[in-house]
């Protein structure tokens, strides 16, 4: 009988809110004051962040590649909803880690975890001796809610290998509703390069950005539909969700995200056949010193490429190379000469994170502008994850996002060689490989100071160190040389 009438209460309460609210919102609305109707959205936002925050996490992922930028505070602009919900969830995360003492230590002793942490404090050292001291601490604090939601507190979650697919399909859906978006959009226009370039918009900035997620997103799904757990409808699902993938990044146009799937299919190839990590960064390097040995007979043949991007497949893939008429290229060139002049003038401590777009104008030269270069800032940053560290955060900056990325990538393919499980190998190494296109596409395109990217990569990352320090390795190779560090 007592719950009976606590059912009841609730009831009323419930429905004597939802009254008052109605009434309030009508008031409100004849006044124009709209604000009011975020409220339910932001209650039950902190009530679901109490409740679970792995449900939350999750909801963050979902709504993360269906939000869309809105300017605050004059030309300040946030991701809504999805970077509110970051910031909250950050903020809880933080107070409710301090006070249970729930989080595991191994986490943050991991490699990848310390390199994170340091990249972390030296942004906040750079944006100290900043030259727009606001602008990078800015910057940096929208860092902390990328990493702190998705890497700390997504690795925690991670170790229950369940919420590890829940997070990719939460994100995937949404992906899923802007990939059928977009490609409506360029039905019947496919022949229409700028329409292709911006068909994703209001949810991604650009067409490249937009190729980026999609490649992220490959090698994880491709896995999936041959997993073990996979069968019937389930493979059909992953099936279809990867056939819309690959529809999505042709229709990107994005040449960096062809590339960078090119590449993950031959590191895998590479992996599976045994090569040592230590061989494929000396493959790099060499591959690297090759092209500065004879960078100069390689510029003269790319200079003679005069055929720009277009919607033929086959024009599109001779453009890469085309430095002599195709903007784009002429453009990053034009971007990345510019970060290096503003590097020599700032080597250690860089200019500030988040300070190249605002100050790279005067550090243009007439000579390598393009026919989409401008000194308004408003196109976008380095267009590179590692010349933009470099420029920003001096040598240091770029040492330790690189240290980032090369401990992930050997994580992940340690845990796919010691690992006792093939599930947890093979997880492993499908996200490695996803990890490995964004570390590619890096070269040409620099996404993590969005939210876009920032979640499934940061998130991915924590999947990687989540299964090295929770999963069950062999017992034979479980002291060996190629841990990077030890476990219980």
């Amino acid at each position: 009988m007592r719950t009976l009438i606590n059912r009841k209460s609730k009831a009323i309460v419930a429905i004597a809110s939802v009254f008052v609210f109605l009434v309030a919102n009508h008031l409100l609305a004849v006044n124009d004051q709209l604000w009011f109707m975020a409220i339910p959205a932001a209650l039950m936002a902190v009530l679901l962040f109490l409740k679970n925050m792995d449900y939350a996490m999750m909801a963050t992922a979902l709504l993360t590649p269906l939000s869309v930028n809105v300017a605050l505070l004059g030309e300040s602009e946030l991701s809504l909803p999805s970077e509110p919900m970051m910031i909250l969830f950050s903020v809880l995360f933080v107070v409710r880690t301090f006070i249970e003492h729930g989080y595991d230590r191994r986490l943050l002793r991991h490699p990848v975890s310390i390199a994170v942490i340091v990249m972390l404090l030296w942004m906040t050292v750079a944006s100290a001796t900043s030259q727009l001291p606001l602008v990078s601490f800015k910057y940096t604090a929208a860092r902390l809610w990328f990493v702190v939601p998705f890497f700390f507190a997504g690795a925690y979650a991670f170790r229950d290998e369940r919420r590890i697919r829940q997070f990719f399909w939460s994100y995937a859906i949404g992906l899923i509703i802007v990939i059928l978006i977009t490609t409506a959009r360029t039905i019947g226009h496919t022949h229409d390069l700028d329409t292709l370039h911006h068909a994703m918009r209001p949810f991604y900035n650009d067409h490249t950005a937009y190729g980026c997620v999609i490649a992220l997103f490959l090698p994880a799904a491709f896995y999936y539909i041959f997993s073990r757990d996979s069968r019937g409808w389930t493979r059909l699902f992953w099936a279809s969700l990867f056939g819309l993938l690959v529809l999505g990044l042709y229709f990107s146009f994005s040449r960096a995200a062809w590339i960078s799937v090119v590449v993950a299919v031959g590191v895998f190839f590479a992996v599976r056949m045994g090569m040592k990590i230590k061989w494929m960064i000396a493959c790099f390097a060499v591959a690297v010193g090759l092209f500065f040995t004879y960078q100069g007979d390689l510029l003269y043949k790319m200079g003679k490429n005069s055929t720009d991007s277009s919607t033929e497949l086959s024009n599109q893939v001779k453009s890469m190379s085309n430095i002599s008429t195709d903007a784009s290229n002429l453009e990053r060139l034009n971007r990345w000469a510019s970060a290096l002049r503003m590097w020599e003038e700032h080597p250690v401590t860089g200019t500030g994170p988040g300070t190249y777009q605002f100050l790279y104008a005067s550090y243009q030269r007439s000579y390598q502008l393009s026919v989409i270069s401008t000194n308004s800032g408003n196109r976008g940053n380095a267009h590179s994850e590692y010349i933009g560290p470099l420029t920003e955060q001096g040598v240091p900056g770029v040492v330790f996002v690189t240290a980032v990325f090369l401990l992930t990538f050997a994580t992940g393919v340690k845990v796919y060689r010691t690992a006792k499980t093939k599930t947890v190998a093979n997880t492993a190494l499908a996200f490695t490989l996803s990890l490995l296109t964004y570390y590619v596409h890096g070269a040409f395109n620099n996404f993590l100071d969005t939210d876009k990217l920032s979640v499934p990569f940061w998130g991915f990352t924590a999947v990687v160190v989540a299964l090295d320090v929770f999963g069950e390795k062999k017992k034979n190779l479980h002291a060996t040389n190629t841990h990077l560090h030890s476990t219980q």
